[in-house]
């Protein structure tokens, strides 16, 4: 690819807006469709899912773990998904939250990240827990493919607070983890935003983090049934809505399983997004 993701995301974004539809289709949601909790439901809700979602959204995001449940056949159908999305010009987002050392992420890094990965995708959401000098795989095969490595930094869990605003040397973790962020996305490129993103969620508005100078693209979770609202991104992010991929998934899929209906959901969804995030 000639253009960086934080290129392409800024194109969809103008064309259609940054809002993410997140694809999750659990037991509870493939049964409700009335497509049978099943590798064969599985490809079902794919076909109704990218037929909404061409036209109505620029940005999919894949819960690797609702595909992996269903066996090497889900995997499988994972792959016609991202291929099938890419190839009709959407961004995918695959959230994976991979993360471990050495030739393991290299391992990791090479299913999803680059032309000749079997699970190719422009983004990739990964765990730093063993510290972001151990996501250098991730990190490499991102910037030499143009693609991102989205960093868990604040989740939408409650649970994750403990860990993430926990202090060390005088600032928290997830405040630690964006300035390093920032650090490396500068040794990597000139450009203002670099192969390095991060996951940002915006149900916990405070304290509030510096978010300029990671230079990175964000990934915002929760909108809609976790509780956040678009307002609430555009508040969390005032500084640069211009960087933010909120993501929405329950609240969309439960217009399922007519297409129609899924396609005027989202796109509802998608003016207000570029209604609230002020996308020109």
């Amino acid at each position: 690819m000639s253009d960086s993701f934080a290129a392409r995301f800024a194109a969809t974004r103008a064309a259609v807006g940054p809002l993410c539809w997140g694809l999750d289709p659990s037991s509870d949601l493939l049964e409700e469709w009335g497509l049978g909790d099943t590798p064969e439901g599985l490809d079902g809700f794919v076909d109704i899912a990218l037929e909404a979602a061409v036209g109505a959204v620029g940005i999919i995001k894949a819960q690797s773990a609702f595909y992996e449940r269903q066996g090497w056949r889900g995997i499988r159908t994972l792959g016609r998904l991202t291929e099938q999305a890419r190839s009709a010009g959407l961004l995918v987002i695959i959230d994976a939250k991979r993360g471990d050392v050495g030739s393991t992420n290299d391992a990791y890094a090479q299913a999803y990240l680059g032309k000749d990965a079997p699970l190719a995708c422009d983004a990739l959401t990964v765990h730093p827990y063993l510290g972001l000098g151990a996501m250098d795989g991730f990190i490499a095969r991102a910037h030499a493919s143009k693609s991102c490595v989205l960093i868990v930094t604040r989740s939408s869990n409650p649970e994750g607070r403990n860990v993430q605003s926990a202090t060390h040397a005088g600032q928290s973790v997830e405040s630690g983890l964006l300035g390093e962020i920032g650090r490396r996305n500068g040794e990597l490129t000139t450009d203002d935003l670099g192969p390095i993103g991060a996951v940002v969620a915006p149900v916990h508005i405070t304290p509030p983090l510096d978010l300029v100078s990671a230079r990175a693209i964000f990934l915002a979770p929760g909108l809609g049934a976790q509780g956040a609202s678009v307002q609430d991104v555009a508040e969390v992010f005032a500084t640069c809505r211009d960087r933010v991929i909120p993501s929405a998934s329950r609240s969309l899929l439960s217009a399922g399983p007519d297409v129609a209906h899924l396609a005027d959901r989202v796109s509802d969804m998608a003016r207000t997004c570029r209604d609230l995030l002020a996308v020109s």
